[in-house]
C-alpha cells in the first residue's frame, strides 16, 4: 500500500499520517523535499538498493530530498508520518546571497533527532485537531525544521540586523487589519519584504515573541475587547478574532490569561 499525497494539507508545509501495511513501501519522485517519521514499534525492513535488512524504530527518521524516489520492504505493518517541503523553504532559510549558493539537503535514512521529531509531531497534533493554528504556525515549524536539517544552530554568529522601523510597522499594521483571517508566514514576509526565514528571526528579536505568539496574543486581547464590550455570541467572536472554533479560542485564552470567554464576560459585567 502506498500513500496517497492527494491527502496532503496545502501550504508551504504538509503533512500526511499514513498506516501502511505489510510490503512495498514506495515513494515517488516529488519536487518537494520529505522527511518520514517513523512511528511503530521496531519494524523489521530490506533495502533494496544496498541489499541489506534494517530495524526502523519509533523516532527514526528518514529524509527523502526534491526529485528523488525512495522506499523499502516492510516485514509488518507500520505508522510513519510524512512532512515535505518546498525547496524555496530552503532559500530562506540560508538566503539567496550566498556566493556559493544555497545549501542542499541530501537524501539520509535512519537518522535520531528528537527536536525534528519533536517539532513533526507538533504539526501532526495540529493537523489532526483540524489545523486550528492555521498555515502560520506549520511554516513556522517548518522553517524550523529546515534550519535543524542545514545544521544552522551550529554555525557562525547571525549578522547585526534587524527589521526597520516602518518594516516592523508594517507587518503589525497587517496583522491588526487582518486578524480574522489565517495569516500566513509568508504573507507576512511580503509585507516586510524580507524571506520568511529572517522575518521569524528578525520579528522575535524585535518584540521578544515569535510571530505566531505575537498573532495569537493580539488575537486574544481583541477577543477580550469584543466579549466586555460588545454581546456577540462567544462563538462569534472567536470567527472575527481568527480562533478556528469557541473551544479553541476558550482553550487559548485559559492559557494566556487565565480566563474562559464566559468566565471574562460574566465577570466584567458584575
Amino acid at each position: 500500500m502506498n500513500p496517497q499525497y492527494t491527502a496532503y494539507q496545502p501550504g508551504a508545509v504538509s503533512i500526511a499520517s499514513l498506516r501502511l501495511g505489510a510490503g512495498s513501501f514506495l515513494l515517488p519522485e516529488m519536487d518537494r523535499h520529505r522527511i518520514l517519521v517513523h512511528a511503530s514499534a521496531a519494524t523489521r525492513s530490506y533495502c533494496g538498493e544496498v541489499g541489506k535488512h534494517f530495524v526502523r524504530r519509533a523516532g527514526d527518521i528518514d529524509l527523502l530530498a526534491a526529485g528523488e524516489a525512495g522506499g523499502f520492504e516492510a516485514e509488518s505493518a507500520f505508522d510513519t508520518i510524512v512532512v515535505s517541503f518546498p525547496e524555496t523553504l530552503l532559500r530562506d532559510v540560508t538566503g539567496s546571497s550566498d556566493a556559493k549558493g544555497p545549501r542542499r539537503i541530501e537524501t539520509r535514512h535512519l537518522l535520531r533527532d528528537e527536536q525534528i521529531e519533536h517539532l513533526t509531531r507538533a504539526i501532526q497534533a495540529d493537523y489532526e485537531a483540524g489545523s486550528p493554528s492555521g498555515s502560520l504556525y506549520a511554516d513556522s515549524i517548518g522553517i524550523a525544521i529546515a534550519a535543524r536539517l542545514l545544521g544552522l544552530d551550529s554555525s557562525a554568529p547571525a549578522r547585526e540586523v534587524r527589521l526597520s522601523d516602518a518594516q516592523l510597522k508594517r507587518v503589525m499594521d497587517f496583522i491588526e487589519a487582518h486578524i480574522e483571517t489565517n495569516l500566513a508566514l509568508e504573507t507576512l514576509s511580503r509585507v516586510a519584504a524580507v524571506s520568511n526565514s529572517h522575518l521569524r528571526t528578525w520579528f522575535k528579536a524585535a518584540t521578544g515573541l515569535t510571530v505566531h505568539r505575537y498573532v495569537l496574543r493580539r488575537r486574544i486581547e481583541r477577543a477580550r475587547a469584543l466579549l466586555v464590550s460588545t454581546d456577540l455570541g462567544i462563538g462569534e467572536v472567536a470567527h472575527r478574532t481568527g480562533f478556528a472554533h469557541q473551544s479553541h479560542l476558550a482553550r487559548w485564552m485559559r492559557r494566556e490569561i487565565g480566563q474562559t470567554p464566559f468566565e471574562l464576560r460574566r465577570k466584567s459585567r458584575i
